[in-house]
């Protein structure tokens, strides 16, 4: 359990924390969320010690040991095994396989464990230094985008090992639905003040919306009602008779808290720019296969697929298996080596991924690089997109070899918007990009009238937006026609299957389990089938059968009033129709008694099945 009181934190005329006080209570996972530049990065140094707040103070109960991922990669092992095992806690030296399963769960190959740490590939080291954290441990996880450069089983894996985390946890991530399903708290850095609430980013932000509505209603209330008093006062002040009325109304003014103007947050607001196609496919792929060596295994082989129009395509794997490959070969970048790519005359491409940040000019600024797109762009245009982009007033002017890589995505999405296109090739787009950013990009991908292809990890884009796939699973990749949803329940990824061949008793045990529990779904189906019609026919009888006994009543009732009255007519056609009505009864009850008894039979019968089965 760890507690923050009265924080403050300024970096010269910046105010970042204000004041702010939170707690994370034991078992908590908590999801923290926030604008970039709102400091969830430097809390998370602040929670770990290594960075000092300008007041307030952080308590800990003894000996309550914080783990902190570090962004840095410092090694000192000869290799990666060893530099895991390193990780491990004195108590645990010998549990070597602790190690080896996190390092297999984070996508390291049994080669790369025999690997120089410093000869990995920048993503994974940034995956080492995530390994040792989970293997070193301790009460408090600090976890600052632990799924860059992860792919989408690593993601799944590293899902799952965090539910399972024994103390506390905190987050920062701009996968939404990663967040979701790991947290049970989510806590917001807005406006220099922390938000907490138990449960999911939506309810936070819902709530958080809510309460601004309100103080802004408030405040426009309050403001009325401040301008009313002072007419008031205006108006009589120089009236004697009501001097003690204006003297109260002034002190009531003054004692008034006047709320402030919530100042206006910036968040990405745009669509993309798309240009009519009458046809209805955009590009045939037939047979495509490419190597960078060009001999060996392919890393694309034989992949067919047609794009049509308003297509929504997935396009998901392990890194390194041929992703951005595909998307260069569609955007024209790369050549297919056999096979044939066929776009319409029409077709328009508009492609996002990291070639394209790579070819932004150093020297340009913000708005020279968009006006770079095309020349005779009108220079209003062109703001307004910055302006969309985040880069309003001076802001534009700054150059692109000052920006971070999330403002330079923002560039590359800007260069994007202002290109009109009828199909988008999007390579990971929402790398760098914070939690609002990501949600503005699926409502613009939505929006989008043209085919859509999105090479991903976030599970929240696939579920959102992909009706179709292309896999690469396997050690090959392919078409899959129906949604993410669909291809987890009907294949799944081949590394999450359990092996099939000499299953151990554990296994053979969650398969009988499985058997039973479908076998008791099965009979349950079964006896609703059965019986359903028949307690359907029960309850139709019932209903008659009260109807009747409601009109018997009623006729006996005029029976009694028409011989009150003497009206021997009218006596004798409602005897006759109150015996029609008991006879009717009397059949009805026959059947229902019948009814009741299949019922009852059928029911003993599946009782019986299930029994038999649960023994």
């Amino acid at each position: 359990m760890i507690k923050v009181a009265n924080l403050h934190l300024s970096f010269g005329a910046q105010v970042l924390f204000e004041d702010i006080s939170l707690t994370i209570g034991r078992g908590e996972r908590v999801g923290l969320v926030g604008r970039n530049g709102s400091g969830k990065t430097t809390l998370l140094n602040i929670l770990a010690g290594l960075v000092q707040p300008d007041s307030g103070v952080i308590s800990t109960s003894r000996e309550y040991s914080v783990c902190y991922m570090r962004q840095q990669s410092f090694f000192s092992q000869d290799t990666v095994r060893r530099e895991a095992y390193a990780s491990l806690p004195p108590a645990q030296k010998e549990d070597t396989w602790r190690a080896d399963k996190v390092l297999s769960g984070l996508g390291f190959t049994e080669r790369q464990f025999d690997q120089e740490p410093h000869a990995l590939s920048d993503g994974f080291q940034v995956r080492l230094n995530l390994a040792e954290t989970l293997i070193t441990g301790g009460n408090l996880l600090l976890l600052d985008e632990p799924t860059n450069y992860l792919d989408i089983l690593s993601i799944r894996w590293l899902e799952r090992f965090l539910k399972s985390w024994p103390g506390e946890l905190v987050v920062i991530t701009h996968d939404r639905s990663f967040m979701d399903s790991i947290c049970t708290h989510t806590m917001m850095i807005h406006r220099r003040r922390i938000r907490k609430v138990r449960g999911t980013t939506s309810k936070l932000y819902e709530q958080v919306a809510r309460e601004e509505e309100i103080h802004e209603k408030t405040r426009i209330n309050d403001e009325k009602r401040r301008r009313e008093i002072d007419e008031f006062i205006n108006r009589f002040r120089a009236k004697a008779r009501l001097a003690g009325l204006v003297q109260s109304r002034i002190k009531s003014l003054q004692k008034k808290v006047q709320l402030e103007k919530l100042e206006r947050i910036e968040t990405l607001d745009f669509s993309f720019n798309s240009i009519p196609l009458a046809a209805k496919y955009l590009m045939d792929v037939r047979g495509i296969s490419f190597s960078y060596d060009g001999s060996g295994q392919p890393l694309i082989d034989d992949l067919s697929l047609v794009i049509t129009r308003r297509d929504r395509i997935g396009i998901i794997g392990k890194n390194g298996k041929g992703k951005s490959t595909f998307l260069k070969l569609l955007s024209g970048a790369l050549q297919p080596q056999k096979g044939v790519i066929r776009p319409h005359p029409g077709t328009s491409i508009g492609y996002f991924g990291q070639m394209g940040i790579d070819l932004l000019h150093e020297e340009y600024t913000i708005e020279e690089e968009l006006g770079s797109v095309r020349s005779g762009l009108p220079r209003r245009e062109i703001l307004n997109i910055c302006g969309s982009m985040m880069f309003s007033g001076e802001i534009s002017q700054k150059r692109i070899g000052v920006l971070s890589g999330g403002e330079r995505s923002r560039v590359l999405l800007g260069k994007l918007l202002l290109t009109p296109v009828n199909m988008l090739l999007l390579d990971e787009p929402t790398n760098h990009l914070d939690m609002e950013s990501c949600d503005s990009l699926v409502s613009a991908i939505d929006r989008f009238d043209g085919a859509v292809l999105i090479a991903t990890h976030n599970e929240l884009f696939l579920h959102t937006l992909a009706a179709r796939l292309v896999v690469f699973d396997r050690d090959r990749p392919f078409f899959y026609e129906g949604s993410y949803q669909d291809f987890l329940e009907r294949r799944g990824w081949e590394d999450e299957r359990e092996p099939e061949e000499s299953p151990s008793s554990e296994r053979k045990e969650k398969i009988q389990r499985r058997e039973l529990r479908t076998r008791r779904a099965e009979i349950i189906g079964e006896r609703s089938k059965m019986l359903g019609p028949v307690e359907k026919r029960i309850t139709e009888l019932e209903r008659k059968i009260e109807t009747l006994e409601r009109m018997l009543h009623e006729n006996n009732y005029s029976i009694i009033d028409a011989s009150t009255r003497g009206d021997g007519g009218v006596i004798q056609e409602l005897s006759k129709k109150a015996h029609r009505l008991r006879a009717r009864i009397d059949e009805l009850y026959k059947e229902l008694e019948d009814l009741l008894e299949e019922h009852e039979s059928h029911s003993r019968r599946f009782e019986e099945m299930l029994r038999n089965l649960e023994a």
